[in-house]
């Protein structure tokens, strides 16, 4: 399976916020949309970097409640991995589990196209094997 399949399914609206953008407005965006983590870009076609509720949490450990006014571009992850449509699937889960993070944002020829989280791996891997039981269930019962 590649990326595209997903990006079908889920589709390809991806949240944005400007690197100008404040820790506290990046929050509000977080829960408006119930995400975990918004690509920074400039123009919502350029990844500039990722920013997720992790990056916040870590920054206010560190910082104190001055972190809400600070920028989104301080606190977020400039060197970003990104992967292609035709990425498969299983090269992206493993990538994630790898470097330990949870969402990719997919580019074509430089500009955004999705996002995908792990959320929509596991989703995936839970209908893979959906589907995988019933038909052993159905060949068992010679239903099929």
């Amino acid at each position: 399976m590649r990326i595209s399949d997903i990006l079908r399914v889920k589709g390809e609206q991806v949240v944005t916020v400007s690197p100008e953008a404040t820790t506290e407005r990046l929050l509000s965006v977080l829960a408006e949309h119930g995400i975990g983590a918004a690509v920074v870009s400039r123009d919502g076609s350029v990844v500039d970097g990722i920013v997720s509720e992790r990056d916040v949490v870590r920054a206010f450990a560190a910082r104190g409640a001055t972190v809400l006014t600070e920028p989104v571009s301080a606190i977020a992850t400039a060197q970003v991995r990104t992967v292609t449509p035709d990425a498969q699937l299983e090269d992206v889960e493993r990538l994630m589990t790898e470097r330990r993070f949870r969402h990719v944002p997919v580019v074509v020829d430089g500009v955004l196209r999705g996002v995908v989280s792990i959320g929509d791996v596991v989703k995936n891997r839970i209908d893979e094997l959906e589907t995988e039981r019933s038909e052993l269930a159905g060949y068992i019962t010679g239903e099929r």
